[in-house]
């Protein structure tokens, strides 16, 4: 039954367990079974709980017995990701940082909250670089996550963990949180549909500083299998929080998005976002595949955004701008007594401390250039939209990479024979974290040497469900579940 249940949707398994045909425990067991036989070898959980996810099962076993079935994730085995993700009584690492391998949670971030009181049964953590500050998952403590598809290369990050569990079977759903495309980047490399909403439409609380998620935008949000188990996930994870000052008041309803027709929409189609080199690969997979939308009945054009800026330029205004939570993060440890940098400097990878350093250093005028610089960007995008229903896009401009044996695996360097900044410099993902639009990486194929490609559907801001339409409609025309029978006969191998 093991592999039966693996890739079984989140939508068949609830109607599975509402109809009283598969029980909570039998599935739960079912994907413990799995994990422990296949988690070694790609590391995607980093914790589990099992014998609190085994308790929880039986009570939720009872009370669908009862006749008290509360929804399509009542009895769903779910992860949430090591980060700045929590549930009481769970360790936190912050993403690997060997120093808090004993730091234990004592309160819920929101989608570990929502999902919980929707029903999900919590499995356990899953991996992610050091405060999420690149594009791949690797960090001292737990090491890399491997990629389903070939255990060599690195699941992209920073819900890397997540990413490869859904791949690989583990979960049909788990969390990743989004600052620079961490929901989409592992959605790409692992062949699975990541969907990051509408700045302030899945709230994000955060203490000490409330406001720390306007930085950079900074999104909870969905990797699952498919388009319509996000679109459950998101009805439930979605909506007001009084907590977060930027979540926004209006609810949609992402399911019924689904089937509807793409006849009319104008779809614009940008293959490098004016400023990437992309691998010769991932430009011919998603050339051929934004094609499609056609077919659907959608008109689609090549378009220009008009950015003056370098990718470097941009990928550095990234990197400042995170590290601005980055330095919160210190500079609150320091005030519990805690002096990270001076007491313990090989704990975070170099990367993250020269990047704290460099902004320490700005003044008012450079944060208020770098929010100007954040504008063009969003006009930049915004005024695409004053034509066009979509902007369609690689989702990162490389294929997968190897993974380092250092446990610090950056992306790369150069594509194309042009340097690229290896931390965020090959993600096209991070423009929509500097403007809120609500964006998702599908699959869009495989490579010549069978790993996914993704491609990215951005949306018109607060127009979600655009997004999701566009996203069924694809699924339909390219479904891509046969894909996963690659990662289902992999070898179980352990890597070094």
């Amino acid at each position: 039954m093991t592999t039966e249940l693996a890739y079984k949707s989140l939508k068949e398994l609830s109607e599975l367990i509402r109809e009283k045909k598969l029980s909570p425990v039998e599935l739960l067991e079912n994907q413990i079974k799995r994990i422990e036989e296949r988690n070694p070898s790609i590391n995607a959980f980093v914790f589990t709980d099992f014998e609190g996810a085994r308790k929880n099962a039986k009570q939720m076993e009872k009370d669908i017995l009862d006749g008290n079935y509360q929804g399509p994730l009542h009895g769903i085995p779910v992860a949430i990701k090591d980060l700045f993700d929590f549930k009481p009584g769970w360790p936190t690492t912050f993403g690997g940082i060997e120093l808090f391998k004993d730091n234990i949670a004592d309160h819920y971030c929101m989608f570990a909250e929502r999902v919980e009181n929707a029903g999900a049964n919590l499995v356990g953590k899953t991996n992610s670089p050091v405060l999420g500050f690149r594009g791949v998952t690797d960090n001292p403590l737990f090491g890399p996550t491997r990629n389903p598809f070939d255990l060599r290369k690195n699941s992209g990050g920073s819900s890397g963990g997540s990413g490869a569990a859904v791949a690989d079977g583990l979960l049909a759903l788990a969390e990743g949180t989004d600052a620079g495309g961490s929901i989409r980047i592992p959605a790409a490399w692992c062949g699975v549909y990541g969907f990051k909403a509408s700045f302030g439409r899945a709230p994000f609380v955060t203490r000490p500083n409330a406001f720390t998620t306007g930085n950079i935008f900074i999104h909870e949000g969905t990797i699952t299998r498919t388009v319509e188990d996000a679109a459950i996930a998101l009805n439930l994870i979605t909506g007001i929080d009084h907590r977060d000052p930027f979540s926004v008041s209006d609810k949609l309803d992402y399911l019924s998005a689904l089937g509807q027709p793409l006849k009319g929409m104008k779809i614009a189609y940008s293959p490098n976002l004016d400023v990437y080199p992309v691998d010769p690969e991932v430009a011919s997979v998603v050339d051929s595949a934004v094609r499609l939308f056609e077919q659907a009945g959608a008109t689609v054009e090549v378009v220009s955004l008009g950015l003056k800026r370098t990718h470097k330029e941009l990928s550095d205004l990234w990197c400042r701008l995170v590290s601005i939570s980055s330095v919160g993060f210190i500079e609150g440890l320091k005030e519990d007594g805690l002096d990270i940098l001076k007491d313990h400097p090989d704990a975070l990878p170099p990367e993250v401390v020269h990047w704290a350093e460099d902004v320490k250093r700005l003044g008012v005028y450079d944060l208020i250039k770098d929010q100007q610089m954040r504008t063009e960007v969003y006009d930049a995008i915004q005024n695409v939209f004053n034509n066009y229903d979509l902007l369609v896009t690689p989702t990162v401009a490389s294929l997968p990479v190897d993974n380092s044996d250092d446990r610090n695996t950056v992306g790369p360097r150069s594509i194309n024979g042009e340097e690229v900044d290896p931390l965020i410099g090959w993600c096209m993902t991070y423009f929509t974290n500097y403007s809120g639009h609500p964006s998702a990486s599908i699959p869009a194929g495989l490579s010549s040497t069978n790993l996914p490609v993704g491609m990215q559907i951005i949306g018109n801001r607060f127009a979600d469900l655009d997004v999701i339409k566009a996203s069924a409609a694809f699924e339909k025309l390219k479904p891509w579940h046969d894909t996963y029978k690659i990662v289902e006969n992999r070898k179980l191998e352990v890597l070094k």
